[in-house]
């Protein structure tokens, strides 16, 4: 191989790395391992590490500890779906694109909208889709957000439109811990809301349609926590015009924050300005059912600058993955899980109150909500000696929220773990 690229050794394959940053020391590895040796090496390194199997875990923030039925990863891993990596070819990817389709149906079955595209990246990218989707149709460039868009998600929105001048107004909490959507200003593209919000509250969505609409904006219903869609009204019964965010909920596990999938849905008057890819129902020369890609408005194709959106490819795995979790839980079991996780957040709440705990929101809340524990960075401490992972702290986002803590209760939590959780934040 150095004959034929014409350099005569591998030193001389680094001769533009300085010499001061090679090393010739060598590699302090031990011996190599058999296959069994080095499955108990791993093993026994993995065990140190804190995680949901075996610690009582309170973590939520956009990332939800859900059942996933061992179904899910029998099916996903069938032949049917083991095709090619994009859709294009139509009649070698059947089984791609009808979990596609059946990804599009539930999604807007969920949000009561009546167009969904193929998924997103992650709930952060939607709501950033979505926000410059709403820019695109009302011609203008200041969208409204509330302050209780998960951090994260703000700061991709906003990275999104720092190139083209899409101004963020911030819109605050009340004391309820609910959006201010009065403060929207005037000429405003969009008003982006996300229900249950950052702070665990559930937010009143078809006020905050009202108030877009009376202003000439679009309504955006951001969604971490998508099982909350299961029991809460739809964004669209509610009046909202797009609804986003993150199906991470629907059999996809924690995996350190990733990859998720996540999910657009909008009025089907609006599906041309609908970025990323959109599958269909058709058929085919034989007149037999056939599942076709109708819609796609990548920046490659003939719309060039025109292109609604540079997105040009779609979770495939993890909206196969969210598809086969919704349609073996079904619509009964769905909701089942769902009244499971309010039932653990009320008992929850009436623990924290019960044990001195304030609750700074009064808001309604689905499975996660905000709690005062003061000296906070201790009692986490104290928390994590016992096996315990109490929650997120907020302080790592705003100051004026140092001592305040985001518990989530999914149906993963026992009641026992919760009374453990309030001895150890009290104690």
């Amino acid at each position: 191989m150095l004959a034929r690229i014409g350099v005569a050794s591998l030193e001389e394959l680094f001769a533009d790395v300085p010499a001061s940053l090679r090393t010739r020391a060598e590699l302090k590895l031990p011996p190599a391992l058999d296959e069994r040796a080095l499955l108990r090496f791993f093993g026994a390194h993995a065990a140190e590490n804190a995680n949901v199997q075996t610690a009582s875990s309170f973590l939520g923030g956009g990332a939800y500890h859900h059942f996933i039925p061992a179904a899910v990863d029998a099916l996903a891993s069938r032949g049917e779906f083991m095709t090619a990596y994009t859709p294009y070819q139509a009649e070698i990817s059947q089984g791609t694109l009808q979990m596609i389709f059946e990804f599009q149906t539930l999604v807007c079955q969920l949000t009561g909208l009546e167009v969904a595209n193929a998924s997103l990246y992650d709930g952060a990218s939607a709501v950033a889709e979505a926000a410059l989707m709403a820019a695109r149709l009302s011609r203008r460039t200041r969208i409204g957000v509330s302050a209780g868009l998960h951090p994260h998600w703000r700061a991709v929105l906003a990275t999104y439109g720092e190139g083209i001048g899409i101004e963020l107004v911030t819109l605050p909490l009340d004391a309820a811990g609910r959006t201010q959507t009065g403060a929207l200003p005037d000429e405003c593209a969009a008003l982006v809301v996300q229900s249950p919000n950052f702070f665990g509250c559930i937010e009143d969505l078809a006020g905050a349609a009202k108030t877009a609409h009376a202003k000439g904006a679009l309504a955006i219903a951001a969604t971490a926590e998508a099982l909350s869609l299961a029991l809460l009204r739809s964004p669209g019964e509610l009046g909202c015009d797009i609804a986003c965010g993150e199906a991470q909920s629907f059999g996809l596990p924690l995996s350190f924050g990733g990859p998720y999938a996540g999910f657009l849905a909008a009025r089907e008057k609006h599906v041309r300005q609908l970025p990323g890819r959109l599958i269909g129902e058709s058929v085919d020369a034989n007149g037999e059912r056939a599942f076709v890609m109708t819609l796609t408005t990548r920046e490659q194709h003939i719309r060039r600058e025109k292109a609604t959106s540079n997105i040009c490819t779609n979770q495939g795995l993890c909206a196969l993955r969210v598809t086969l979790w919704l349609a073996l839980v079904g619509r009964r079991g769905i909701r089942r899980l769902a009244e499971q996780n309010v039932a653990l957040a009320a008992y929850a709440r009436r623990a924290f109150a019960k044990a001195g705990l304030r609750l700074p929101y009064s808001a309604p809340v689905f499975n996660e909500q905000t709690v005062e524990v003061p000296g906070l960075q201790a009692r986490l401490a104290r928390c994590r000696a016992q096996g315990v992972l109490a929650g997120v702290p907020l302080g790592r986002f705003a100051p004026e929220h140092a001592n305040h803590l985001l518990v989530c209760t999914t149906e993963m939590t026992t009641r026992a773990q919760i009374d453990a959780l309030v001895r150890e934040l009290v104690a």
